[in-house]
């Protein structure tokens, strides 16, 4: 995957930004179970230019351990829920993942750096496009994203054998448990908008039950779903 070399100051800010999620994982471990990021996802954090997916006017904040505005009243996810999701969905080099909610492409870019294959949605035609010409720019060529309704998944391409979602959704969306693999998990926010919403992991057995696991409270913008 590519690699973007930075200048001195600016690799100083990556390190500390993965160094506070290092920290962060240690303290909400009893909640969610993970003390630490496995070897690859540490990587992937530490790899990622997390300043080519914020707007300029943000970028001398790109590597602080928070999440930013991306415009459209979206938003850049935090660095330790983006790598927390990525490690709870526990991706193999040639897994095929859904993401719904492709926002700036920043966690498109961390699930590329693991996984074979990436396929995202999302529901804003003008944020996956400029997504698509980022990822391409940095030499992401296993992302592949589309614009439209993130409920109904992505079923051409199913079954995947994790699927994240960075928007908070009600309920679990029915289409997403369909396309999710046997043995396969499923990362979402679930909660109302702007009120309490949790962080879940939902695994899907080889019979298609399911068993569910809340992980921590979280604060995502809500799952747009065209009913």
């Amino acid at each position: 995957m590519p690699h973007e070399a930075l200048p001195a100051e600016r690799e100083n800010e990556r390190r500390g930004m993965v160094a506070a999620v290092v920290e962060m994982m240690r303290f909400t471990a009893p909640a969610t179970g993970r003390e630490r990021l496995g070897k690859r996802v540490l990587a992937a954090l530490g790899k990622v230019p997390r300043h080519r997916f914020v707007p300029e006017v943000d970028a001398g904040n790109a590597y602080l351990n928070t999440a930013l505005p991306i415009g459209r009243g979206q938003t850049i996810s935090q660095p330790y829920i983006v790598a927390l999701m990525t490690e709870l969905a526990e991706l193999g080099p040639e897994d095929t993942v859904l993401e719904i909610g492709t926002g700036c492409g920043y966690q498109a870019a961390m699930l590329a750096e693991l996984a074979g294959r990436v396929y995202s949605v999302e529901c804003l035609e003008e944020l996956a496009q400029a997504a698509r010409e980022r990822l391409e720019r940095l030499g992401y060529r296993n992302v592949e994203i589309r614009s439209g309704d993130g409920w109904a998944g992505w079923p051409e391409h199913a079954p995947y054998q994790a699927i994240l979602v960075t928007a908070a959704a009600r309920e679990v969306p029915p289409p997403l448990l369909e396309q999710l693999a046997p043995g396969g998990r499923l990362v979402l926010p679930l909660g109302r908008p702007w009120q309490a919403q949790s962080l879940m992991v939902i695994e899907k057995n080889a019979d298609g039950a399911t068993r569910e696991r809340e992980v921590l409270p979280v604060a995502f913008v809500p799952l747009v779903h065209e009913d």
